[in-house]
C-alpha cells in the first residue's frame, strides 16, 4: 500500500483545513487509518483514527471537537477536516495504514506511512 498525504498549507488561526490522503491497492477498505503529527523538535504524536467500515473514530484530547477523521472506500481515501486551527497545531501531518480493521493510538501499531503534509498556522 502506497499513502499520498495533501492539502496541507498555510492558514490563519481560527481558519480551516481538509487534508487528504489516497491510497493504492485494493486492501484500503480493510485497513484501519490513522493520522499522526510532528512539530519540529517534538515527538510524532497521534491526532486521529477510523476504523475500516467508519464504525469508530478515535481523537486526540487536543483536536477532539475541532477535528474529524472520515473515509471513502470507494476512492480509497481517508481525510482529515480540522477546524479552529491554532499555531500549536502546526506540524508535518502524516497519515499512516494499520493491516487491521481496529484502529490504535500507538504509531508503531502501524503498517504504512504517507510522506506527509506540512500545516503551518499563523497567530
Amino acid at each position: 500500500v502506497q499513502l499520498q498525504a495533501s492539502g496541507g498549507g498555510l492558514v490563519q488561526a481560527g481558519g480551516s483545513l481538509r487534508l487528504s490522503c489516497a491510497a493504492s491497492g485494493r486492501t484500503f477498505s480493510t485497513y484501519a487509518m490513522g493520522w499522526f503529527r510532528q512539530a519540529p523538535g517534538k515527538e510524532r504524536e497521534f491526532v486521529a483514527a477510523i476504523t475500516w467500515n467508519s464504525g469508530s473514530t478515535y481523537y486526540a484530547d487536543s483536536v477532539k471537537g475541532r477535528f474529524t477523521v472520515s473515509r471513502d472506500n470507494a476512492k480509497n481515501t481517508v481525510y482529515l477536516q480540522m477546524n479552529s486551527l491554532k499555531p500549536e497545531d502546526a506540524a508535518v501531518y502524516y497519515c499512516a495504514a494499520r493491516k487491521s480493521r481496529g484502529s490504535s493510538y500507538y504509531s508503531g501499531d502501524y503498517d504504512y506511512w504517507g510522506q506527509g503534509t506540512l500545516v503551518t498556522v499563523s497567530s
